[in-house]
């Protein structure tokens, strides 16, 4: 009989008291997923890596002095020190004034308000300086440039630039707008705000042009834009990126990390023969395809 032999990942080495002895605990995939998600969202939020280990492990498992933290989390401990201060003065740990001395974190709900409260009181005073900002940026002397357009590249790293950058594109489109997205492209794209982004924009006669694959998923996303005036399309091409024309002159192509669903980058360009392909390729497969019938959807492709 052979023995299973568990990857390294989905085990942790924990030390049992009672017998004096190492355990090899099988991890529980559900919590440190979970676990992965509140990190991320902590890390937006303005937290290093460092200071969201100390905190989740604070939160988790109460009360503690520096030195039981940092050697839980395998961390310095003068930089456990730094770690606790700093997380002290957001408003995420508190001192227990007791010898000696221990930490205590501040509930996750709270913690989590505090956070996205100074967050919002930033944006807010960085909206209050825009004015006098834009004003001094104005009085500088000019210098006298001719005008000459460049063909550049630029590379964007994270869903929050991305979305900025594609309704960006679609607020300064014209003319037409073309769109290559698979279904779960444009679940992302759904919940990112653009297709509501989208509908303004068909209002003001912008022409546009989507092309997806066929499932139940970009259906359902498709009936629920409810945008009658944009022309659908479907193929059955598979593993093309999701990509974004604006009147032949800007390009955004989105760009799956390593494989993954989730980490993504993009490039932003203005390279007329890099966006001349991409309009071609699109023109071609929209030929050959069949066109959704919007809003009366076919279950089945015909």
């Amino acid at each position: 009989m052979e023995t299973q032999i568990e990857p390294p990942e989905t085990v942790i080495k924990l030390y049992d008291q009672n017998v004096n002895a190492w355990k090899i605990v099988k991890k529980d995939k559900e919590p440190q997923k979970s676990l992965e998600i509140i990190g991320n969202a902590l890390k937006k939020l303005g937290l290093s890596k460092n200071e969201i280990k100390v905190y989740i492990y604070l939160a988790r498992a109460g009360e503690k002095k520096a030195s039981e933290i940092s050697e839980a989390l395998s961390l310095h401990r003068t930089e456990t020190y730094r770690i606790l201060r700093d997380l002290e003065k957001r408003g995420m740990v508190s001192s227990v004034f007791e010898k000696p001395l221990k930490f205590i974190a501040t509930p996750f709900e709270k913690a989590l308000e505090t956070l996205i409260e100074a967050k919002k009181l930033k944006i807010q005073l960085l909206e209050k300086k825009k004015k006098a900002l834009v004003s001094l940026w104005g009085a500088l002397p000019k210098q006298i440039v001719e005008p000459q357009r460049k063909e550049v590249f630029q590379i964007l790293e994270g869903d929050e630039q991305i979305d900025i950058k594609a309704n960006e594109i679609l607020e300064n489109s014209s003319k037409e707008l073309v769109v290559f997205a698979s279904d779960d492209d444009l679940a992302r794209l759904y919940h990112s705000g653009f297709l509501d982004e989208l509908e303004r924009a068909v209002r003001r006669r912008l022409k546009v042009r989507f092309l997806t694959n066929y499932s139940p998923k970009s259906c359902f996303f498709i009936e629920k834009t409810k945008l009658t005036k944009v022309k659908y399309s479907v193929t059955d091409v598979e593993e093309l990126p999701c990509f974004i024309i604006s009147d032949r002159e800007q390009l955004l192509l989105l760009i799956r990390k390593n494989g993954g669903k989730r980490r993504l980058a993009a490039l932003w360009t203005n390279y007329g023969a890099f966006i001349k392909t991409f309009y071609t390729l699109f023109n071609e497969l929209w030929k050959r395809e069949n066109p959704l019938d919007v809003p009366k959807i076919p279950i089945k492709k015909p």
